[in-house]
């Protein structure tokens, strides 16, 4: 499959921009007084790995739906601690990411070279 899918690429662009405007976001808040909060550069981490899964995701890398799925699974455990809508929220958002990226029809897009 040469043509990469809609669903892939709106996935990909949505990773990439709820991440960097996240990262934006966190990253205002270090300060010169807590520089290297660990809550920081952890929050900025997960905010990287979904705008570098995005990128992945459109250039066609197999791990990188994993990755993915992996990211908003990870979203979905850390709303539980938080709230039932969020883990409502989080959970159906993985349900329909899953379904899209791992379609039949979907599949040959990827490959494990990327």
């Amino acid at each position: 499959m040469k043509k990469r899918p809609l669903s892939v690429t709106i996935i990909g662009w949505l990773f990439i921009v709820a991440g960097a405007i996240g990262f934006v976001y966190h990253a205002s808040e270090l300060s010169s007084r807590h520089p290297f909060s660990f809550y920081l550069v952890w929050v900025c981490l997960l905010r990287l790995i979904a705008i570098l899964g995005g990128v992945f995701l459109l250039r066609g890398s197999n791990m990188a739906r994993w990755l993915l799925v992996m990211w908003i699974g990870y979203h979905v455990v850390l709303s539980a601690f938080q709230s039932l809508s969020g883990v409502i929220i989080h959970g159906l958002l993985l349900l329909v990411i899953a379904y899209f990226l791992f379609r039949q029809r979907v599949s040959p897009f990827f490959t494990t070279s990327v």
